[in-house]
């Protein structure tokens, strides 16, 4: 049976179940499996650029003795992306941010990025420039949490005022989740704030789904 592998390149157990639980809808009967891992290496969450430059070797040497069919790198640093490109030798790697920002632009006109923290949102604004999508990015927001605080509840409220401000202050009119660890907030967020939602690693994952099944 065909198998792609999720990837958290924290190390927080919180985060990984979070991943797991977003993805259960696209574990289809009779279709590829779907695992996520956690990378032991990794640190408890990624807020720095040396954070996510720290993942970058571990995830090339997983991806290059793992005989999965596809990867999702489930961090919102996208870290190392093209290095472990090159490590799975032409097997699929999806990058969450990439591909929620791809998502994103097909629901509105203008995004907005609930980030982890001041250091995430310089690392979201240089993507957003390499993908050339600038004049298409309201801003990006901080709830200043760590990865493993936004699995729970009491990092809601945070949640909604950034997206609040996004979309009051900012201009935004589709909402990007800037870290794996959020994915359980989707559907409350989107509910009460009355636009879409993207949950990035529920994206990468359909998207390495589709790979798969189409190759």
């Amino acid at each position: 049976m065909p198998r792609i592998l999720v990837i958290n390149p924290n190390s927080s157990e919180a985060v990984t179940a979070a991943i797991d639980a977003a993805i259960v809808a696209l574990r289809l009967p009779g279709g590829p499996a779907i695992e996520t891992r956690t990378l032991a290496e990794g640190p408890p969450s990624i807020t720095t650029q040396r954070d996510a430059d720290s993942v970058v070797m571990p995830l090339v040497r997983l991806v290059q003795h793992e005989t999965a069919d596809a990867f999702v790198l489930a961090c919102f640093s996208d870290p190392g992306l093209p290095a472990v490109r090159e490590a799975a030798g032409g097997r699929p790697v999806m990058g969450i941010a990439e591909w929620g920002l791809l998502r994103a632009l097909t629901l509105g006109e203008r995004f907005g990025i609930i980030a982890l923290s001041a250091a995430s949102i310089r690392r979201q604004q240089r993507l957003v420039r390499a993908m050339g999508l600038a004049t298409r990015h309201a801003g990006s927001r901080a709830v200043e949490a760590t990865a493993a605080e936004t699995t729970g509840d009491g990092v809601r409220n945070r949640l909604a005022e950034s997206g609040r401000a996004l979309l009051e202050r900012d201009g935004a009119d589709v909402l990007v989740l800037g870290c794996a660890g959020m994915a359980v907030h989707r559907a409350t967020l989107a509910a009460e704030l009355g636009v879409p939602v993207v949950e990035p690693v529920q994206q990468a994952t359909a998207a390495a789904l589709a790979a798969v099944l189409l190759a």
